[in-house]
């Protein structure tokens, strides 16, 4: 087993270092980045007792990329959240840019940040109009979220700062201030690698972990949420609802697809949340973006011959490989942003603790791995 499956590149542990059983097989790095041509770039702020949060960037084709459209659908699960874009997305199927995720508060900020960088770097891209992508969690437990600590010079360390391989995970980028379960959550990852129709594709998911009551927690089929439940400050010092918070998940696949079946892949991403044992609560916003790298060009007017558009796809009949790829790679997402993780505190003296991971460890037969 490759050692990115088990350790983050920070070296903290991943879910498979704990000897959790889970389906499927993952790319190289287990990440959405083993989509060829997709990149991760992450900008962490913690200052203080107070100040917990960061911003989180994917671009489809690199920064290079941006100007060519991606296919893509988008599915909300519950929509006690944001994601800005998706109304283009669903008129058109596709969207172009970089893709933000980040605290609530901070929704514009970075919006406004990457159609700066666009007009930087794709200024031809600018001059006929940019709709960036940018979904959003709730990190108030931990972070002075209303302090407008998050700004465009942050945000384009996260766009600059970008690179395809492994990605960290745990308590960094948008996901710095967020919790899962009631235990330290934030950002994961994960990938599966399927074969469809004579060709292997890959299939990445990445996610911005902050919903869950303890109670809920279920780790490969086996319901720990309960037997765990000792150690919660969450259920005393949270003004909010247990199960309060949200989730933003981006999957990505190099399969040539129509934007309805990246809409139904999208719809596969609960599923996966529901392996983790999540009911979906009304004050969590779980919001679900999928999008293709395949057809390159294939949404430029000026690479169209005769004026007419063409995409090769999968048909129908193929995809179930891929829409189990997504729910196992989004189970495994989850896992990973809880076990890369250590306690955090934050406003207020409010304490997020970090999954037991000797007491997981101690169910499947793993290493706890302590990190630090």
């Amino acid at each position: 087993m490759s050692d990115h499956y088990l350790m983050t590149p920070a070296g903290k542990p991943r879910a498979r270092a704990l000897g959790i059983p889970l389906l499927g097989a993952p790319g190289p790095t287990n990440a959405i980045t083993d989509v060829a041509g997709v990149e991760v770039g992450m900008a962490t702020l913690i200052r203080g007792a107070a100040v917990r949060t960061g911003v989180t960037v994917i671009h489809p084709r690199g920064p290079s990329g941006s100007p060519d459209p991606v296919a893509a659908g988008f599915h909300a699960q519950n929509g006690n959240g944001e994601m800005t874009g998706v109304s283009w997305i669903h008129e058109s199927g596709t969207f172009a840019g970089p893709v933000g995720i980040t605290s609530t508060g901070a929704v514009g900020v970075v919006h406004a940040a990457i159609n700066a960088w666009v007009a930087d770097h794709h200024p031809q891209m600018a001059e006929a109009w940019v709709l960036p992508v940018v979904g959003e969690t709730w990190d108030g437990y931990l972070h002075d979220i209303n302090g407008q600590h998050v700004t465009a010079a942050l945000a384009r360390d996260a766009l600059d700062g970008s690179s395809g391989g492994p990605v960290e995970e745990g308590s960094v980028g948008g996901g710095t201030g967020m919790t899962c379960y009631q235990y330290k959550g934030g950002s994961g990852t994960a990938s599966r690698r399927v074969v469809v129709a004579g060709r292997a594709v890959t299939v990445g998911v990445f996610l911005q972990a902050n919903f869950g009551r303890r109670a809920e927690l279920t780790v490969a089929g086996v319901p720990l949420g309960l037997e765990l439940s000792d150690d919660n400050p969450m259920a005393i010092q949270s003004a909010t609802p247990a199960g309060a918070g949200s989730v933003i998940a981006v999957a990505a696949t190099d399969a040539p697809l129509l934007p309805g079946q990246l809409e139904a892949m999208a719809r596969r991403v609960p599923m996966g949340l529901a392996r983790t044992g999540t009911t979906g609560s009304h004050f969590s916003g779980d919001l679900c973006l999928a999008f293709s790298t395949a057809n390159p060009g294939a949404f430029v007017p000026q690479k169209r011959p005769g004026g007419l558009g063409r995409l090769d796809f999968l048909p129908w009949e193929v995809m179930d490989p891929l829409f189990a790829a997504v729910v196992y790679a989004t189970e495994e997402a989850v896992l990973n942003a809880l076990v890369a993780n250590d306690p955090m505190t934050g406003r207020d003296g409010h304490v997020a603790p970090a999954l037991p991971r000797d007491r997981v460890a101690a169910r499947f037969g793993g290493q706890p791995r302590h990190h630090g």
